[in-house]
């Protein structure tokens, strides 16, 4: 029996009502999720997660707490475990709570390697949650992505059917092979239906056969239906299939919701917020900021158990280059790309210091209504434009939302950490943040150098 939850505008306007299941460390579905509305006529619903940085700034320590906390539960189910130590729900309360947010990163074991194991992650929501569960188990590491740029071939593609981007590619380079015997663990931010991530493992099984699999998400809201989809393929497979979340839960959608929403709000205003802030008195500075080439910023050609000794070497230097660029400002928000929110996440974590806070979120292709009203989660939406992908010269609307400071207030400063999609002048991400915050931005534009 699930236990309904506080009421939201969404659900006082459109009846869409989340409830709350079973947790292992004891949180709720309100602890890490709201309600917000697509602009996607396929569905009514966005989950916006709280912990994972992506529709909404997040302190680091909790995105990455939370996530590793993932990958620690999917370590116990494979060992055949009976449950997660006391001391993890009081953590992980403290954490998404914000009474103690590096709570959950302290009281987490040290990752121990799984033999065997590869851990995946989708695009482009899920792609550092996918590494922070890698990174527990100490796992390689590949996340799909929908950029076809660069020489490393499609080894597969699977379609997502009720995104707003729906193809995904799979091309891992010689660092990870998708073939073995061990357990796959695919990780999503939301297990809704379960279908894709099940499509993944028919499409690998026929070429990569494994005994087991392992869905892992935040949060789990799959129907008795969906469940009973799941035990069928693993039977007709003949491997098993496990599901792991840090919480279970449902959400009710009226018929015809998404038809409904699409109608109410069609043209609804973007609730941009320029706050009257002419772009020119804008402090917009760009700066380099240097990677080894050799060494991935994510898995999105795959990540190798050594890739992770290198990666955590590198990071000082790089982060110090960014605390350069911040000089004295007190609250810093860093901003990931689409897919790249690994390296963003990490250099947020590593800026932290006495005298300066910091959050973390992404841009994204992601289409949501923003609406400025009390109860409803996206109250800014900014609109820019952006590279397709960094090998071509073909621009689409991107966007990130709400981009303020968690607590209430904007940011000191942004930073954004761009991988080749940012365009220059008035209408790209540095410009168009920095007009509708009025605050300074620092674009910090990855650069290859050898090493």
């Amino acid at each position: 029996m699930t236990a309904a939850m506080t009421s939201s505008w969404v659900d006082d306007q459109y009846g869409i009502e989340v409830s709350n299941g079973p947790s292992p460390v004891g949180l709720s579905m309100t602890d890490l999720n709201r309600i917000a509305l697509r602009r996607n006529p396929k569905r009514a619903q966005l989950l916006v997660s709280t912990v994972l940085g992506k529709h909404v700034p997040v302190d680091p320590r909790v995105v990455c707490g939370t996530g590793r906390l993932l990958g620690a539960l999917v370590a116990q189910r494979l060992a055949g475990g009976s449950g997660p130590p006391a001391d993890w729900a009081a953590a992980a309360i403290d954490t998404v709570r914000g009474a103690e947010p590096g709570r959950l990163l302290a009281a987490l074991p040290d990752p121990a390697p799984k033999p065997g194991v590869v851990t995946f992650g989708f695009a482009e929501t899920a792609t550092s949650l996918g590494h922070l569960v890698a990174d527990q188990l100490g796992a390689p590491y590949l996340h799909s992505t929908r950029r076809p740029d660069g020489p490393v071939p499609v080894t597969a593609e699977f379609v997502e059917s009720h995104s707003h981007a729906t193809d995904h590619l799979l091309r891992p380079d010689a660092r990870l092979t998708l073939a073995g015997d061990g357990p796959l663990v695919l990780v999503d931010d939301e297990l809704s239906t379960g279908r894709t991530a099940l499509n993944v493992v028919e499409a690998l099984h026929a070429r990569f056969p494994r005994n087991r699999y392992v869905l892992a998400g935040l949060v789990d809201v799959r129907s008795p239906v969906s469940d009973a989809v799941r035990a069928e393929l693993a039977a007709r497979l003949g491997c098993r299939i496990d599901v792991v979340s840090l919480v279970r839960g449902a959400v009710r959608v009226p018929d015809g919701s998404a038809e409904r929403v699409s109608r109410d709000l069609a043209g609804s205003p973007s609730a941009v917020d320029g706050r009257g802030v002419d772009h020119r008195t804008v402090a917009v500075r760009e700066v380099p900021l240097p990677w080894p080439a050799r060494l991935p910023p994510g898995g999105r050609h795959g990540f190798a158990v050594t890739d992770r000794v290198e990666f955590d070497v590198t990071l000082p230097a790089a982060a110090d280059t960014l605390a350069t660029a911040c000089g004295d400002a007190g609250r810093v928000l860093v901003l990931g790309t689409e897919e790249l929110m690994y390296l963003p996440l990490r250099l947020a974590l590593a800026l932290q210091s006495p005298t300066r806070a910091t959050a973390f979120q992404s841009t994204t292709r992601s289409p949501v209504h923003a609406i400025d009203t009390p109860g409803y989660p996206i109250r800014r939406r900014i609109d820019f434009a952006s590279l397709v992908h960094p090998g071509s010269v073909e621009r689409a609307e991107r966007h990130v939302y709400n981009a303020g400071w968690p607590r209430g207030g904007e940011a000191d400063l942004i930073v954004v950490v761009d991988d080749g999609h940012a365009v220059p002048g008035p209408t790209g991400v540095a410009e168009s943040v920095a007009r509708a915050t009025g605050r300074p931005v620092v674009l910090a534009r990855l650069t290859a150098v050898a090493g």
